[in-house]
């Protein structure tokens, strides 16, 4: 009888853990991305290129976007070289068993200053393309960017 019992108990065990692992797993959501009061105002170029026929946008306009693109991509190269070197050299003071404060956050200062140098000439190009388009222009970009959201 004692045996009978423990064979029930065993075998509801078994098909409560069998039943539990069908049950899907919750995943957790991907956190959602802040609202980003930039990318409301401004627009990324591969918008207006992806919307260039929908917005009318002339010759002259692609022209002038294409040249602040090729001045900001030729501006960030230069300064993805700086990056990397003053990134090395806060490495080499981390490194080291006993890290000099003073040293390394004034070489953190260093790195900050170019990253805030690429930043400051992504918004360059945002504003430039920006004062390239008509309000008419911006509109439609508008509306076509919340239409993909």
């Amino acid at each position: 009888m004692k045996t009978l019992r423990l064979s029930l108990v065993l075998a509801l065990a078994v098909f409560a853990i069998a039943a539990a692992a069908q049950q899907p797993v919750p995943q957790p959501q991907p956190p959602q991305p802040p609202d980003d009061p930039l990318a409301r105002v401004l627009f990324p170029p591969e918008l207006v290129m992806q919307h260039q026929q929908d917005i009318g946008l002339r010759a002259e306009q692609r022209a002038g976007i294409t040249k602040a693109i090729q001045d900001f991509q030729t501006k960030v190269v230069d300064l993805q070289w700086r990056m990397q070197d003053q990134a090395q050299r806060l490495t080499t003071l981390l490194e080291k068993p006993t890290v000099d404060p003073v040293a390394a956050l004034a070489q953190v200062d260093e790195v900050l200053g170019v990253e805030r140098e690429v930043k400051r000439a992504h918004i360059t190009l945002l504003i430039q393309i920006k004062n390239t388009l008509s309000a008419e222009q911006q509109a439609r970009l508008a509306a076509a960017r919340s239409a993909t959201r």
